[in-house]
């Protein structure tokens, strides 16, 4: 399918039209923009339209460039407050962040919302730079950045396909109190995990869940996953291995373990490409 022919996915819109924030005849013009979702800033920025951004969320930390921007919040933990004493003129914020009762206080207070859709696929990828750089005026350039990451992606998709062995790994997302919390079935650890020629090894099980360790057992991974992180939900790679569900299992027996950047890993984004490269590559190496 050519990007003539794409079909974008329509942007839903939260809150009043912008065309009621302005008085009437006066321009609608860029700027103000405040950004909920790492994904959603990072294509900001990709975009080269940075300069529109007065506020980023918490999730908002690449490029580095935008750590310097005011801090609003948790994607899915905003404050009504926060968000609006930077004074937006918008938000464009990926699906799921809220919560809706903070949205709903900022549609009452005429703050256009852009919400992002989210899916994990290449064709997902593509949707969501065309509806950031739809929400920001900033069309054709996404549309040529669309083009180029999905290049990129089919392109590390096929070399991760040529592999002699597919992977079955594990996305472990915390082992609080010893139980493991790991990715089945419609995540994005799920997808990123296919897309770089593994299996995930938790498959018939829906989403993030607490899984006990029988099914830990039932999946036998080559591979355990991790995001790369410190606090609570982290664990050394000795204390991983030597869980008891994890023991026996070909990840341990040959000391197998991956860890990468959450953003970067499960941004779905313009970094994409080199994290489906990065992935397969580390899923094939042996140490």
């Amino acid at each position: 399918m050519t990007y003539q022919t794409f079909t974008r996915r329509t942007v839903l819109t939260i809150g009043l039209a912008a065309s009621l924030s302005f008085p009437a005849g006066a321009e609608d013009t860029k700027g103000g923009v405040v950004a909920i979702g790492g994904s959603v800033t990072e294509i900001i920025y990709a975009l080269g339209e940075q300069d529109q951004l007065v506020a980023r969320d918490t999730t908002s930390m690449f490029p580095p460039e935008a750590n310097a921007l005011p801090d609003v919040g948790y994607i899915r933990a905003l404050s009504p407050e926060g968000v609006l004493s930077v004074n937006p003129r918008k938000i464009v914020a990926l699906e799921g962040s809220g919560p809706p009762e903070s949205l709903d206080v900022l549609k009452k207070a005429s703050v256009p919302i852009v919400i992002i859709p989210e899916s994990y696929s290449r064709e997902g990828i593509v949707n969501k730079i065309n509806a950031v750089g739809e929400a920001i005026g900033a069309e054709d350039k996404a549309a040529d950045l669309a083009k180029a990451v999905e290049a990129d992606i089919a392109a590390a998709e096929s070399r991760a396909a040529d592999q002699s062995e597919r992977k079955r790994v594990l996305f472990i997302l915390s082992m609080q109190g010893g139980r493991i919390m790991a990715a089945g079935d419609g995540t994005g650890a799920a997808a990123i995990i296919e897309m770089a020629g593994g299996v995930n090894a938790l498959s018939g099980v829906a989403g993030y869940k607490q899984v006990s360790d029988e099914a830990v057992i039932e999946a036998v991974p080559d591979v355990i996953l991790m995001m790369d992180r410190t606090g609570n939900h982290a664990a050394d790679d000795g204390q991983l291995l030597s869980h008891p569900a994890l023991a026996g299992s070909p990840a341990a027996e040959s000391h197998k373990v991956v860890r990468m950047s959450g953003g970067y890993l499960l941004g779905f984004g313009p970094r994409t490409a080199s994290a489906i490269e990065e992935l397969s590559a580390a899923l094939q190496t042996t140490d």
